[in-house]
């Protein structure tokens, strides 16, 4: 009798705790509500099925307990039971089914004016690719892929010149447009998920699956790898931001093409090394475990570096130069940093790809080493990754360069101008004031915008290449005033 109560009061609780507690998930951001109505009628008949099982057992247990002299029946099979067992059994299985089966069949069939956006998993990031003017990705293959090309288009196939290149962690999309989400995976099984967004399809190596869903509400989602795909699994993050039509297309204009990215790869010169070294740790994933910008990541951070002394697990010291560099690269676990997992794999790479990925790394080391003056060409390449980097970082979604109001102030012959701030004091635009508006954008807020701008950490040669690209546009608003009669500067 005891245990038959014990039962019934768990199909109690269990019934009180799915009405009452806010366990629910998020409120859908796509047009894949069916999706969460699949799931609640699966729960549904899963439930009525918890509830006669459970049932049947106490009432077994209450009607059919020992007795002092009772002797149980003996009944080998009951032919009529069984089928009607058969039958409800097989009617709860396909009504879970059923459903399922049509939302997949839906989460498939993509509508024929679906946006495409490519996505590349590889341990442990993300990379994106949109299709360019022409509205038609071009072509890749593995034997394509390089430290030049890490997504493996085809050079040859003109149709993926102008294809859209995102190379960090964070996509965004236009609101109520139908997306195509091509995927792709470079190494291991991986799988993207958008909780919000209902969105959720494994990466297989060679093999393009695919969804499509329409994003309903502005934010930022977090996109998840739902597959373990290594020691790094955990780390592999990033984020889509849903925003308006013009937003997201002022944001995509200042994304690289691929045309783009070869030319700057092509150029000689010290920088060109830089450039391929970055590149080169995209292909590789390096990122993944590696900070740039001196966070905690699975290994050690490459912001400086190079030049320190670093403990190793076996309780000497080594200093970090190029031969250690080489040797980590090539050996990994010939000498581990103390504190950090021997899980980083051996690198085959030709001696200009070490360079250029130890020369990135150099580049990251102490302030103030290897820091030449930028003039003539040089000066001009700095200008062009400051672009580049306003671009991936999403500053030009809320930063005019043409003069045109955004979400805040127009770079357009901003640098040098005198700013009313919010607190009706003014202050020069300035580079330290151009550095702390990027390192601390709330210190400082300009009247008129929001403070909304999020806190970036850009290496010290990324946020030179930020403020030589704001520099660039300096005097742009002089010319253009120039070149209209009647108007002044």
């Amino acid at each position: 009798m005891a245990i038959a109560i014990v039962l019934i009061l768990i199909v109690i609780a269990s019934v009180l705790f799915h009405i009452l507690a806010p366990w629910h998930a998020t409120p859908a951001a796509s047009n894949w509500g069916s999706i969460d109505t699949t799931l609640f009628i699966t729960l549904i008949i899963s439930g009525i099925f918890f509830i006669a099982i459970i049932g049947f057992m106490a009432v077994a247990l209450i009607r059919y307990r020992h007795k002092e002299g009772a002797r149980a029946a003996y009944q080998p099979e009951n032919k009529k039971l069984e089928s009607w067992l058969i039958i409800v059994t097989s009617v709860g299985i396909a009504a879970m089914l059923a459903p399922g089966l049509v939302v997949y069949n839906d989460f498939i069939s993509v509508p024929k004016d679906a946006y495409e956006l490519e996505v590349v998993g590889q341990q442990w990031q993300w990379t994106f690719r949109f299709a360019g003017q022409d509205a038609k990705l071009g072509r890749s293959d593995i034997k394509f892929v390089d430290s030049a090309n890490p997504l493996g288009l085809d050079p040859k196939d003109p149709a993926g010149q102008d294809d859209v290149l995102v190379m960090n962690n964070e996509v965004r999309v236009p609101l109520d447009r139908p997306v195509k989400v091509l995927l792709r995976s470079k190494d291991v099984l991986h799988d993207f998920y958008v909780p919000q967004i209902r969105s959720k399809m494994d990466m297989v190596p060679g093999m393009v699956s695919y969804f499509w869903f329409t994003p309903t509400k502005t934010g930022k989602y977090e996109v998840l790898c739902a597959e373990f795909c290594g020691v790094g699994h955990y780390n592999m993050r990033g984020h889509m931001i849903v925003e308006e039509q013009g937003v997201f297309d002022q944001w995509l204009k200042g994304q690289p093409t691929f045309a783009q990215t070869l030319a700057t790869t092509a150029k000689p010169g010290r920088d060109s090394a830089l450039e391929k070294g970055r590149l080169l740790v995209e292909q590789l994933g390096c990122k993944a475990c590696h900070s740039q910008d001196g966070s905690a990541s699975l290994g050690p951070g490459w912001k400086g570096l190079y030049g320190r002394t670093e403990q190793l697990a076996d309780g000497t010291s080594v200093q970090v130069d190029e031969a250690y560099l080489k040797e980590s690269i090539l050996d990994p676990k010939a000498r581990l940093v103390q504190g950090y997992p021997p899980v980083m794999v051996a690198y085959t790479l030709k001696d200009d790809e070490l360079g250029a990925v130890i020369a990135l790394i150099k580049s990251l080391g102490a302030t103030g080493q290897d820091d030449e003056p930028a003039t003539g060409e040089a000066s001009q390449d700095l200008v062009a990754q400051g672009q580049r980097l306003a671009g991936s970082l999403g500053c030009l979604a809320c930063h005019s360069v043409d003069g045109n109001k955004g979400v805040g102030p127009s770079w357009q012959g901003l640098y040098g101008k005198t700013e009313t701030l919010a607190d009706d004091t003014s202050v020069k635009v300035d580079e330290g004031y151009l550095k702390e508006s990027v390192l601390h954008p709330n210190a400082r807020i300009v009247k008129g915008f929001a403070a909304v701008m999020p806190t970036l950490a850009p290496s010290d040669k990324e946020l030179d290449a930020l403020i030589a690209f704001i520099k660039s546009k300096a005097n742009t608003d002089a010319d253009a005033s120039k070149a209209e009669p009647g108007k002044s500067p």
